[in-house]
């Protein structure tokens, strides 16, 4: 019996993929488990496995094309056998096609895509977008979908709610200004991007447009503080000669922290849980996804069950993600199930920052340097190990007080890293 090769779904929000490569021809012979092709998502470019014996056939996506998932794009065939009926066309990643790497904004128009979709019938759209138009109000009649056989995404409904509302590009405006760098001096003119800094890749334009749907629809509220950071580098001292001994990996603080802050999340389940669209989801396991710079973008590597595995498999798990994501070699299980993120920038001598939110997560972690500060100890001054971290929360899963709380059991945790890892 046939088996269908579909556009599979590597990730919770995901509507569509981007199909990289064929790593196989047609008429070709695949064994289950063989590398079959390659997906495009906002984090990664991913490798995807056969599921099965048989000859590849009836292919019917082109590299570059934009595919919904769930959606059969070739076949896995016995000798002799036919290919099934063909699956409908899919739209490519050319010039000028509709994705969600290169979509027709239409509050960029100023028409607010109002058009011919009243009447075109029942209305394409996905159920994210669905969702996501009806807690906002937007008529999706009145949308022109750019997705795969103009369906409607999630970027439309934004770009309609956009159009309607002269307050919705305030956020992501505040967002880019806040990273943003002053020109050097004697500069005359603002450098052009597409001439001086080259396009931005697909990840990287899916990845701006993730982030700026978190940022316009997530209602973000931060909790920073500072923390002594004596016992954490105890407990790297204590902790780290013996996992490199055994395990051929030096600790990190990421490592230390992802320990650390997965114990707690066990005691906070709001914080480790997710937003529907309509309601919350409680998340059975803690899985700690680690933001990481790759090339112009960031991959979100997830350290599964992270409160109950051993430090040093941490350490090793951190190492393998972070060089899978440096050579595009991440897998879907590498990528998938995060509840709650870290961000480190401490060694990029970053002191403190804040962090746009994953969804569907309720919650994101971002940690600067430590550094040896000034600070008041028993009895008058010292010099300590000082970071900040802040929490970015969802309000819609997590309120003021719940978030409060979870920060203060944190630092608590981390007052006594190498007592709570021992």
């Amino acid at each position: 019996m046939a088996i269908s090769v579909v556009m599979p779904a590597l990730e919770m929000a995901q509507e569509t993929g981007k199909l990289v490569s064929w790593k196989k021809n047609d008429g070709d012979a695949v064994k289950k488990g063989e590398l079959l092709l390659e997906v495009e998502t906002d984090k990664a470019v991913v490798e995807i496995e056969a599921a099965g014996d048989g000859i590849l056939g009836g292919i019917t996506a082109e590299v570059g094309a934009v595919v919904p998932v769930g959606q059969t794009i070739a076949w896995l065939l016995k000798p002799g056998e036919a290919v099934p009926a063909a699956s409908a066309p899919t739209q490519t990643g050319r010039t000028g096609a509709a994705s969600p790497t290169q979509t027709a904004s239409p509050a960029a128009t100023g028409t607010g895509a109002v058009g011919a979709a009243a009447d075109a019938g029942p209305v394409r759209i996905s159920p994210k977008a669905r969702r996501l138009a009806k807690e906002h109000g937007v008529d999706v009649s009145r949308i022109t979908g750019t997705g795969p056989g103009g369906e409607i995404v999630t970027e439309d409904v934004l770009a309609a709610k956009g159009s309607a509302s002269s307050g919705a590009s305030a956020a992501p405006a505040r967002a880019a200004a806040s990273t943003s760098a002053p020109s050097p001096a004697g500069r005359s003119s603002t450098p052009s991007l597409s001439t001086e800094l080259g396009a931005m890749t697909s990840i990287g334009k899916i990845m701006a447009e993730r982030t700026t749907q978190s940022w316009t629809t997530a209602p973000h509220f931060f909790v920073s503080r500072e923390v002594d950071g004596t016992a954490l580098v105890a407990a790297r001292e204590k902790f780290g000669p013996d996992i490199e001994r055994t395990r051929g990996v030096k600790l990190t603080y990421t490592d230390l922290l992802t320990a650390i802050v997965a114990r707690v999340l066990r005691k906070h389940p709001r914080m480790n849980a997710s937003w529907t669209g309509d309601s919350i989801k409680g998340n059975p396991d803690v899985n700690v996804g680690l933001a990481m710079a790759v090339t112009d973008a960031v991959a979100v590597g997830v350290v599964p069950k992270a409160d109950t595995v051993a430090l040093g498999d941490i350490s090793v798990r951190r190492r393998d993600l972070s060089e899978r994501a440096r050579t595009n070699k991440l897998s879907p299980a590498d990528i998938t199930g995060a509840t709650f993120t870290i961000s480190n920038l401490g060694m990029y001598h970053v002191d403190s920052f804040t962090a746009i939110i994953v969804p569907p997560q309720a919650g994101i972690l971002a940690v600067g340097a430590m550094t040896d500060r000034v600070v008041p100890v028993p009895g008058g001054i010292g010099v300590r190990p000082m970071m900040t971290i802040t929490l970015s929360c969802d309000h819609r899963v997590v309120d003021g007080a719940r978030g409060a709380a979870f920060m203060h059991d944190v630092v608590e945790a981390l007052l006594e890293a190498d007592k709570r890892l021992a």
